[in-house]
Protein backbone atom coordinates (compact mmCIF):
# COMPACT_ATOMS: atom_id res chain seq x y z
CA UNK A 1 0.00 0.00 0.00
CA UNK A 2 2.82 2.41 0.88
CA UNK A 3 4.70 1.71 -2.33
CA UNK A 4 1.55 2.28 -4.38
CA UNK A 5 0.92 5.58 -2.58
CA UNK A 6 4.49 6.73 -3.22
CA UNK A 7 4.25 5.72 -6.86
CA UNK A 8 1.01 7.68 -7.22
CA UNK A 9 2.63 10.70 -5.52
CA UNK A 10 5.57 10.51 -7.93
CA UNK A 11 3.23 10.28 -10.93
CA UNK A 12 1.04 13.17 -9.77
CA UNK A 13 4.06 15.34 -9.02
CA UNK A 14 5.48 14.60 -12.47
CA UNK A 15 2.20 15.70 -14.04
CA UNK A 16 2.34 18.92 -11.99
CA UNK A 17 5.90 19.52 -13.17
CA UNK A 18 4.89 19.04 -16.79
CA UNK A 19 1.96 21.44 -16.52
CA UNK A 20 4.10 24.06 -14.78
CA UNK A 21 6.69 23.71 -17.54
CA UNK A 22 4.01 24.11 -20.18
CA UNK A 23 2.83 27.30 -18.49
CA UNK A 24 6.41 28.52 -18.07
CA UNK A 25 6.86 28.45 -21.83
CA UNK A 26 4.06 30.98 -22.26
CA UNK A 27 4.72 34.69 -22.16
CA UNK A 28 3.15 36.10 -18.95
CA UNK A 29 4.76 35.28 -15.60
CA UNK A 30 7.45 33.13 -17.22
CA UNK A 31 9.95 33.43 -14.34
CA UNK A 32 7.42 32.56 -11.67
CA UNK A 33 6.24 29.48 -13.54
CA UNK A 34 9.84 28.39 -14.13
CA UNK A 35 10.50 28.67 -10.38
CA UNK A 36 7.43 26.52 -9.71
CA UNK A 37 8.55 24.04 -12.38
CA UNK A 38 11.90 23.62 -10.65
CA UNK A 39 10.26 23.28 -7.23
CA UNK A 40 7.75 20.69 -8.46
CA UNK A 41 10.51 18.77 -10.23
CA UNK A 42 12.58 18.66 -7.06
CA UNK A 43 9.56 17.45 -5.11
CA UNK A 44 9.04 14.68 -7.69
CA UNK A 45 12.70 13.77 -7.29
CA UNK A 46 12.21 13.61 -3.52
CA UNK A 47 9.25 11.26 -3.97
CA UNK A 48 11.41 9.08 -6.22
CA UNK A 49 14.18 8.92 -3.62
CA UNK A 50 11.65 8.08 -0.91
CA UNK A 51 10.27 5.27 -3.06
CA UNK A 52 13.78 3.96 -3.72
CA UNK A 53 14.59 4.08 0.00
CA UNK A 54 11.43 2.17 0.84
CA UNK A 55 12.30 -0.51 -1.72
CA UNK A 56 15.92 -0.93 -0.67
CA UNK A 57 15.66 -0.67 3.11
CA UNK A 58 12.13 -1.82 3.67
CA UNK A 59 10.96 1.20 5.67
CA UNK A 60 7.31 1.65 4.81
CA UNK A 61 5.70 4.70 6.38
CA UNK A 62 2.09 4.69 5.22
CA UNK A 63 1.24 7.96 6.98
CA UNK A 64 4.03 9.87 5.22
CA UNK A 65 3.27 8.22 1.87
CA UNK A 66 -0.43 9.07 2.19
CA UNK A 67 0.37 12.69 2.99
CA UNK A 68 2.77 12.93 0.03
CA UNK A 69 0.13 11.44 -2.25
CA UNK A 70 -2.57 13.81 -1.05
CA UNK A 71 -0.32 16.85 -1.48
CA UNK A 72 0.77 15.79 -4.96
CA UNK A 73 -2.76 15.04 -6.12
CA UNK A 74 -4.01 18.39 -4.85
CA UNK A 75 -1.12 20.22 -6.54
CA UNK A 76 -1.67 18.42 -9.83
CA UNK A 77 -5.42 19.02 -9.68
CA UNK A 78 -4.94 22.69 -8.89
CA UNK A 79 -2.51 23.13 -11.75
CA UNK A 80 -4.83 21.39 -14.19
CA UNK A 81 -7.58 23.84 -13.23
CA UNK A 82 -5.19 26.77 -13.43
CA UNK A 83 -4.01 25.67 -16.87
CA UNK A 84 -7.61 25.65 -18.08
CA UNK A 85 -8.15 29.16 -16.69
CA UNK A 86 -5.00 30.45 -18.38
CA UNK A 87 -6.02 28.78 -21.66
CA UNK A 88 -9.44 30.45 -21.57
CA UNK A 89 -7.91 33.87 -20.92
CA UNK A 90 -5.53 33.61 -23.88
Amino acid sequence: MTLLALLLALLAQSVATGIALELALRKPYRRYWMALTIAFGLLALHHGYTLELALHIGLYDLQQASLATLISLLLAGGLIGLRQEVSHQS
